[in-house]
């Protein structure tokens, strides 16, 4: 009984959305979260059904009274085993330490990426207007930039490849 209090105590949306795991292991989540309500159904299912067979309609039916006194002495006689499923808590835990292992790192990860993002945010908020800057801070900034430019003129490139296809041609001769 304490398993069905623990899978409903679940807040499924609030792991979903709220938590920022990442979409691997949210695929994870998901399929445990079917296979364990499929389980559940199935479990419900056949209990439910229990089969009741009616001897006496198979000793109408058949000539052969013996097989039919086999079959109520099995019947009789028959007992639910139980399984050891210790062997299976060993599955059950190497999943949940890698479950675990993947949502520790995948935070990690978001946090990474979140101080990035708050360092990129405030360049952004601090830096000069583009109308400010010189050639000289953008070379300097953007060594490459100076680079490809050099190379322009080495080949003797005087335009920019695709630039009067986007902007337009502002030549007036």
């Amino acid at each position: 009984m304490a398993t069905k209090s623990a899978a409903t105590a679940v807040d499924w949306t609030k792991i979903y959305t709220g938590l920022g795991l990442g979409k691997e292991t949210l695929h994870e989540l998901q399929a445990f979260r079917a296979r364990h309500t499929s389980a559940m159904n199935r479990n419900v299912a056949l209990k439910a059904t229990t089969p009741e067979i009616d001897l006496e309609h198979y000793r109408s039916v058949l000539k052969d009274q013996n097989a039919v006194a086999n079959a109520e002495k099995v019947l009789s006689g028959f007992k639910p085993v139980d399984y050891d499923v210790s062997k299976w808590n060993g599955v059950v835990d190497a999943f949940e330490g890698k479950a675990v292992a993947a949502a520790k790192e995948t935070l990690t990860k978001i946090s990474s990426e979140e101080s990035s993002l708050k360092d990129t945010l405030s360049n952004i908020q601090d830096a000069r207007p583009f109308e400010d800057l010189t050639v000289t801070e953008v070379s300097k900034a953007r060594p490459e930039i100076t680079k490809a430019v050099e190379t322009m003129l080495k080949k003797g490139k005087w335009s920019v490849p695709g630039y009067r296809e986007k902007f337009g041609e502002f030549s007036l001769m």
